[in-house]
């Protein structure tokens, strides 16, 4: 008998059982009766999970005796084996395995065959299905997979009866809960607590044997058909991997997608008498249990790539494919994601949502952009997050050491609160800031503006009192659209912004796209050839190419700057003449709207990204040229030392306070002394408060920032001396110590000045 034909001969019994008006108890009895005689297996046992240990139900075979009797605690014999594990066992000689116990009440000592099953519901054991033979002997395949499917639908028996323990009430689950700590990488720092929420959410299987085999078959062949037209789509999508890796993702989604092997075993189990859903869960089910045999982190890796669509076509055939977004956050929640784009995080409430934990994501990609403007901590590469966190557990989000504490203990939860508690004190203090202007001791107002990209992101202005927006990221409008932002929309965004930002001065940065924000909409081919992204065709050279985009969106600011000064800033300007083309692209569509008697702003003022260093070389030429500059420190940095900021293996060489990057800072800043340019830095580096008071020791009076920063940024200001500072810096330059952090830190603390 095959493995399908044996399950459909037990379910077409079951089915009959649980339909039949007998209690529980009455009904496992038949079970264990029906299995034992399909089978042909002398004993055949259900072990029930009760106040966390594993309870004999009901027996054909072993001394009734025991029933209600024997107990076996967790990883206690071969039966606690299998539940702790999840594992199936089949042996010949029960007693050879290193786990076996005799339990003499059972009666068992005659029998010497075993094999086990445990009986599943949402991913953990609350049960064992056992069966035995006198005769020593493996039982075959058919048969073990034939058990395998009937605990499926035993789960759903034991589950609406109340038999077992519910999720998280007994010792065994309190054993399997415990605290657990997992690292990652850390993509935007903070902290945060709540409870675990999954952006896409589990499918509770409430249904698993089948009425109609045909129609069953049926929907998962639409679900296969829906899913494969899913697959096909990834390839353009911004967010589908990360690190280059995505092609590579792609083909193994699309080997499993149109597999064969995968979709036969999904409707043997449909034979066997199950439901679409339960087909696949059974299916997936197998898998999870060889992944747990295997070694090798590849196949592993390709087994988690399984796991993923399998997901992905069980939320499709079940009709659920909303996201927990849909559903709505109802308290401090903390999401779990595979990965995530930019607008799949925005549709979260922002009351609500407090940090985000990926087993993906990079520090370039593009949700990790959005959740720093956000303000939202963001760890990543947490490998298997989404199978070692349950829905609702409580989660600890420790970004600034990159790890992650699940289900804390008591005291590990009390050191928590205290550095939160820590935390809100200082930001209490730093929001007491909003309305004091950043003076330094010696008196030097210092600009300390903020970053945004976002229109949510404008209120954050008068709530942090910056003194304006020194780099508004245009790209993200384009980040977050299916599709290239229309005219209308682009003028909309920008005048909203101006509207809302009153007398305070906004820097629209031109769209900083390609590279290693593709956009699936607008690629180029040259930029699919890029070995290096952040060093290839993207920003100011892909905006120059394609004119008509960059015509658009200069005619956009221009609309929603009338009656307004403009302040424009174009990014990645390598040479003077990618400026001088860029602003003739600008000085063409004003040509353009005063011939249609637009109303034009009163004033534009042009500005560069200083990021490429070569650009430093031709600051002579440039300075005339231009009313402002802005440092982007984060590319700067990374070409200036040959160091992927991206890499976790180079985040020694990516220094801010390294004596090189800030010399050339302090010759960036003597060459524009003289010249009527203001000139800033736009970059993570001036929100960092050890970073900043280096940033103020070469000069610089003018930062932009994350809202976030602005208030810490601005208490620092008020504490420090600029002739002290500088005179300080001048001297670690010409002689630079052989540590330039802990120097910076040894004059701040003899200072009193908290730089961490």
């Amino acid at each position: 008998m095959s493995a399908t034909a044996a399950a459909r001969s037990i379910l077409n019994q079951l089915h009959d059982v649980m339909a039949s008006r007998s209690h529980a108890q009455g009904k496992l009895n038949q079970v264990v009766e029906i299995i034992g005689e399909t089978l042909d297996s002398e004993v055949c046992s259900i072990y029930l999970l009760r106040e966390g240990m594993l309870e004999l139900f009901a027996t054909r075979g072993l001394n009734q005796s025991a029933v209600h009797v024997t107990r076996l605690g967790i990883g206690e014999g071969l039966t606690g084996t299998i539940a702790q594990n999840i594992e199936t066992l089949n042996l010949a000689e029960a007693a050879t395995h290193p786990e076996f116990q005799y339990v003499p009440e059972t009666g068992e000592e005659k029998f010497h065959s075993f094999a086990g099953v445990p009986i599943v519901r949402r991913e953990r054991s609350i049960g064992v299905l056992t069966v035995q033979h006198v005769e020593p002997r493996r039982y075959e395949e058919v048969e073990v997979e034939a058990l395998q499917t009937v605990a499926m639908v035993l789960a759903e028996l034991i589950h609406n009866a109340g038999l077992a323990d519910e999720e998280g009430s007994t010792a065994a689950e309190a054993a399997h809960s415990g605290q657990e700590v997992l690292s990652g990488l850390q993509l935007v720092k903070g902290l945060a607590s709540g409870h675990a929420v999954f952006h896409q959410p589990r499918i509770n299987i409430e249904q698993t044997v089948a009425e109609d085999t045909e129609a069953e078959r049926q929907r998962v062949y639409l679900a296969f058909d829906k899913m494969r037209e899913q697959i096909e789509q990834m390839a353009g999508q911004a967010e589908f991997g990360v690190d280059g890796e995505h092609e590579q993702v792609l083909e193994t989604y699309k080997m499993f997608a149109y597999d064969e092997g995968w979709s036969r075993r999904i409707n043997e189990a449909i034979d066997s008498g199950l439901t679409a859903e339960a087909a696949i869960e059974r299916v997936q089910q197998r898998t999870r249990m060889r992944m747990r045999e295997i070694q090798d982190p590849l196949l592993q890796d390709r087994m988690h790539d399984l796991e993923d669509l399998a997901n992905r076509l069980l939320r499709i055939v079940s009709g659920q494919l909303g996201t927990a977004a849909t559903a709505g956050l109802h308290g401090d929640s903390i999401l779990i994601a595979k990965n995530l784009g930019p607008a799949e995080l925005l549709e979260y409430d922002k009351r609500r949502l407090k940090g985000v934990v990926l087993e993906e994501g990079s520090l370039t990609a593009h949700v990790v952009i959005v959740a720093r403007a956000m303000g939202i901590p963001v760890l990543g590469r947490v490998r298997n997050a989404r199978g070692l966190i349950r829905d609702g557990d409580l989660l600890l989000l420790d970004g600034d050491a990159g790890q992650l504490a699940i289900r804390p203990a008591q005291q590990v939860l009390d050191a928590f609160e205290t550095r939160f508690a820590r935390n809100r004190e200082k930001q209490a203090t730093y929001a007491a800031m909003r309305d004091v202007e950043p003076f330094t001791r010696d008196g030097t107002r210092i600009e300390v503006m903020m970053n945004a990209g976002l229109r949510d992101d404008i209120p954050m202005l008068s709530l942090t009192g910056a003194d304006g927006i020194g780099l508004f990221r245009t790209e993200f409008q384009f980040l977050v659209s299916a599709a290239l932002p229309q005219r209308d929309r682009q003028t909309r965004l920008y005048r909203d912004v101006l509207e809302a930002a009153g007398d305070k001065p906004v820097i629209f940065r031109t769209v900083d796209i390609g590279g290693d924000k593709s956009l699936p909409y607008l690629r180029s081919e040259s930029s699919r050839e890029d070995e290096n992204p952040a060093m290839g065709w993207r920003a100011l050279r892909l905006a120059l190419e394609r004119e008509g985009l960059l015509k658009v969106q200069a005619r956009s600011l221009i609309e929603a700057a009338a009656g307004r000064c403009l302040n424009v800033m174009f990014p990645m300007v390598s040479e003077p003449w990618e400026f001088e083309a860029a602003r003739a692209v600008f000085e063409s569509q004003v040509a353009f709207l005063r011939q249609c008697r637009k109303t034009l702003p009163e004033a534009i003022r042009y500005g560069v990204m200083l990021e490429v260093p070569s650009l430093a070389e031709m600051l002579d030429v440039l300075v005339p040229r231009v009313s402002f500059i802005s440092i982007g420190t984060n590319d700067l940095t990374q070409f200036l030392f040959a160091a992927d900021r991206a890499n976790p293996k180079l985040a020694e060489r990516y220094d801010w306070v390294s004596p090189a990057i800030l010399r050339f800072l302090r010759r960036v800043v003597l060459g524009t002394i003289g010249h009527p340019v203001q000139l800033g830095v736009c970059g993570e580096m001036g929100g960092r408060r050890l970073e900043a008071l280096a940033l103020l020791g070469v000069g610089l009076r003018r930062l932009s920032i994350t809202p976030a920063a602005v208030g810490p940024i601005k208490e620092l200001v008020r504490k420090v001396d600029m002739n002290e500072i500088g005179e300080a810096m001048t001297g670690w330059l010409a002689n630079p110590p052989p540590d330039m952090r802990v120097a910076l830190q040894k004059w701040a603390e003899e200072r009193e000045i908290e730089v961490e």
